[in-house]
């Protein structure tokens, strides 16, 4: 009886039934411990030493969706309750959210009912079947409830450690008077942070995120019309990409035939005529008279000319790595060298 109080069993990584002494059993608890320690230090270290990360904010919704998938990976945490999405009507935020929260319900539209009954207000109604993740739009609620029983009923959701996203997070912070624990902004660039103490606060990353939304939606507008220019063009298949200020197609082969100097002409062209841009149905546009498939109708400018500086990079960018043929376009400022496409700006105390 000694020998099997001293005597430990664990299973090994195929199912097997090991035996270890005491001591063996020990040490074998001491490696667990530490490579759990080690593991928590790691995530102090990216959670709490990182400031902020920057992601292209992808057009189309099947990709903005990709890309809350990986956030939520990457950066939410399971105790994290308060989750700040701040940014302009019709950026992506909802199909960011649903990409981080699959199924999450959201409350939008209009309809003063519907807010009055989310779920976020009538959390101590629901019984035991209250949902562990509540959504609100501040922007939309605010229409029919105030910011300050909006703020309380997120408090008390908290309180019993249940999670809320917030859009329009910069709104509701000065009555809430408590930052995000995982605050993202969408303009130009996906901005993911984990606020301190010290900031940054939600105002910080709204006027970031409002001045650089126009870059994007003129690039989604331009590649459309790129699009257009060369529907009748014999070209081979492709993949989307990002730079800043721009957009990018990644072609299996090299396309033949194709005068970069010609579409550029072709596009400025439609530019100048400053043809109307609309919302046609969920998959399409209407630029003009001509209905054009779109993988974001919403995410656009209101006309073609007001689309600025545009230009075609006047060269195919052969990338050895993956062995696309690389086609690109820019808008928002004068035609720069390639590879100071994506220069980062830091800004610097004068």
């Amino acid at each position: 009886m000694e020998f099997l109080k001293e005597t430990y069993y664990n299973k090994d990584r195929l199912g097997k039934i090991k035996k270890y002494s005491k001591a063996g059993f020990k040490s074998r608890l001491g490696i667990h411990k530490k490579k759990e320690k080690d593991s928590m230090i790691y995530n102090n270290v990216r959670h709490e030493c990182n400031l902020y990360n920057f992601f292209f904010a992808p057009r189309g919704n099947r990709r903005m969706m990709e890309l809350g998938r990986k956030i939520a990976q990457m950066y939410l945490n399971p105790f994290d309750k308060i989750i700040g999405i701040v940014g302009a009507k019709d950026c992506g935020k909802s199909m960011l959210i649903k990409g981080m929260f699959p199924g999450i319900q959201i409350v939008e539209g209009d309809d003063e009912f519907d807010f009055q009954n989310m779920p976020l207000m009538n959390a101590e109604d629901v019984g035991f079947y209250t949902p562990r993740t509540f959504h609100v739009d501040v922007r939309a609620a605010s229409k029919f409830i105030p910011l300050e029983k909006i703020a309380q009923a997120i408090l008390d959701v908290t309180k019993q450690q249940k999670r809320v996203i917030v859009e329009y997070f910069e709104m509701l912070y000065p009555v809430l008077n408590r930052n995000a624990d995982l605050m993202i902004g969408i303009g130009e660039e996906v901005i993911v942070t984990r606020p301190s103490l010290f900031g940054p606060l939600p105002q910080n990353i709204a006027d970031i995120v409002y001045k650089s939304l126009i870059y994007r939606k003129m690039a989604h507008s331009a590649e459309d019309l790129y699009g257009y220019v060369v529907r009748n063009m014999e070209r081979p298949d492709y993949v989307r990409s990002d730079i800043r200020h721009g957009f990018v197609l990644d072609y299996v082969e090299k396309p033949i035939n194709f005068d970069l100097e010609y579409i550029e002409d072709k596009i400025k062209s439609l530019i100048a005529k400053d043809l109307p841009i609309r919302y046609y149905d969920e998959e399409h546009i209407k630029i003009g008279d001509e209905i054009l498939a779109c993988t974001g109708p919403l995410m656009h400018v209101e006309s073609t000319g007001q689309i600025e500086n545009f230009s075609m990079v006047k060269k195919f960018f052969h990338d050895a790595r993956f062995g696309y043929y690389i086609v690109a376009g820019t808008v928002g400022h004068q035609e720069e060298e390639s590879d100071r496409l994506n220069t980062i700006d830091i800004m610097t105390a004068e």
